[in-house]
């Protein structure tokens, strides 16, 4: 009896975040929020949080177990899904300069970050996080760092936080930038310059819009280069954490490299994707039930969060995303002005 009770309350917890997340497909909708380009992963984390922040303390601590389950399992598999999206030939297509300027983007990003965050002296886990974000693609890779680090909810949404705020300012600063002559890009140039330097791939498909369909779609291939960067960043993560275990006081737990299995599962659907061998009604259908499986895990992760978290974290995780977005933003112009032409010659 007290097994089947356990389940009933996380049943509980994990059918009020799946009702979170109906109503963030919905919010996503307006005509205001599909300006903004707020995904329904974006709208259920602000859901989550002003749950937390309103009638959290109002519900039964029985169906905690329920919304933890959501922010840890149900993230994994709809990191596993999201491979779904992605194929090796897109990677193909586009060509070498901008797989190597995404790799130069995302190491730069992440060693640049963890060091900034360490000068400040931030918490190590909170540094990681923002800068993993910022370097590869926004939410889905914070969520996947989190899942690799275990990092604290509140941790996790300070960082998402961040890659919400700046990929919005650069969504419509970019178009602007490009339609007045301030960044000297030809369509390619600047397709490949707002994948590999946009936060999340809402805000690339936001921006490559605005900008022309040539433009956007050279953009969504590089960003999505990104995006497959993810697998090997989490394994080089996941080995970062067994060094310092036995490198720090934490010995009992030795240096067992804890395998991102999510990671690599992510990896093997990309694969199997890139074979075509599901009708794309199907895909269709997979890439939509995995929208409202991370949209679950970020809204689980919101209701983990509270204003007390935030203050907690501090002023300095935004001024370290502020660092990282100017580099993003010129050194990410710079790379693409003066790289791709000798690379395409």
């Amino acid at each position: 009896m007290k097994l089947n009770e356990k389940r009933g309350n996380m049943l509980h917890g994990i059918l009020l975040i799946a009702l979170f997340s109906c109503a963030a497909f919905y919010i996503s909708e307006l005509s205001f929020v599909k300006q903004l380009s707020f995904s329904p992963l974006i709208v259920g984390i602000i859901l989550g949080m002003l749950y937390a922040n309103s009638l959290r303390n109002r519900l039964p601590e029985t169906w905690v177990p329920g919304i933890l389950f959501c922010s840890k399992q149900i993230l994994r598999l709809g990191i596993i899904l999201y491979g779904f999206k992605l194929t090796f030939q897109d990677v193909m297509a586009v060509g070498l300069p901008a797989i190597l300027i995404d790799a130069i983007v995302v190491t730069v990003t992440i060693c640049g970050g963890v060091l900034i965050g360490k000068w400040m002296k931030m918490e190590k886990e909170i540094a990681l996080l923002t800068s993993v974000g910022s370097g590869i693609c926004g939410a889905a890779a914070v969520l996947g760092a989190e899942s690799t680090i275990k990092s604290k909810p509140y941790q996790t949404a300070v960082a998402i936080s961040t890659v919400v705020i700046f990929g919005t300012v650069s969504m419509f600063l970019y178009p602007l930038l490009y339609r007045n002559g301030v960044v000297d890009l030809t369509p390619e140039q600047m397709g490949i310059y707002t994948g590999s330097t946009l936060h999340e791939v809402a805000h690339v498909v936001g921006a490559g819009n605005a900008m022309g369909k040539e433009i956007s779609d050279v953009g969504i291939i590089v960003k999505m280069i990104r995006v497959i960067m993810l697998v090997p960043v989490l394994l080089l993560i996941s080995y970062s954490v067994a060094r310092s275990r036995m490198k720090g006081a934490d010995r009992s737990q030795g240096g067992k490299i804890a395998i991102p299995w999510f990671a690599l599962g992510f990896l093997a659907v990309i694969g199997f994707n890139s074979f075509d061998l599901l009708p794309s009604a199907a895909i269709g259908f997979i890439n939509d039930f995995d929208t409202f499986l991370l949209t679950m895990a970020m809204t689980a992760l919101g209701a983990e969060t509270s204003i007390e978290k935030f203050k907690k974290a501090g002023f300095k995780p935004f001024l370290l995303a502020s660092s990282l977005y100017v580099w993003l933003l010129v050194g990410g112009y710079l790379l693409v002005r003066y790289l791709t032409p000798y690379l395409m010659s």
